[in-house]
């Protein structure tokens, strides 16, 4: 096993798909598409485990419950508009990054079809 995990951004393989969930669902009906590139353990953290992979969102609007989960996020490509509750809105685009620490509560629209790569410690 590589220690070295290279990331395609246009994964060869099936994607898993995905609708939101009706208590989560806000407005539209988005659909998801998510390639799992690659799970660690991290067993010496207080991480239980670690996701990569690609995710595609199609417009909607959506409540995001991080709970105990941090998340990176690089968009590839599309738009899109995260508000916290209480908080801030923010509206990305391809090139941004950001990160949803343990904890966030508030709603994503997805205003452009949307690519993003993401790293999940949960």
């Amino acid at each position: 096993m590589s220690l070295l995990v290279p990331l395609e951004t246009a994964p060869s393989f099936d994607a898993k798909e995905s609708v939101a969930a009706p208590d989560r669902l806000v407005e539209g009906s988005p659909s998801f598409k998510t390639w799992e590139l690659d799970t660690a353990l991290a067993e010496a953290a207080k991480w239980g485990k670690i996701r990569t992979g690609v995710w595609e969102a199609t417009a909607g609007k959506t409540i995001s419950i991080k709970g105990e989960t941090f998340e990176f996020c690089h968009i590839l490509s599309g738009k899109c508009e995260i508000a916290e509750d209480g908080g801030d809105t923010h509206v990305f685009s391809a090139g941004d990054n950001f990160v949803m620490k343990p904890g966030f509560v508030g709603t994503w629209k997805t205003l452009e079809t949307l690519k993003k790569i993401f790293v999940i410690a949960s």
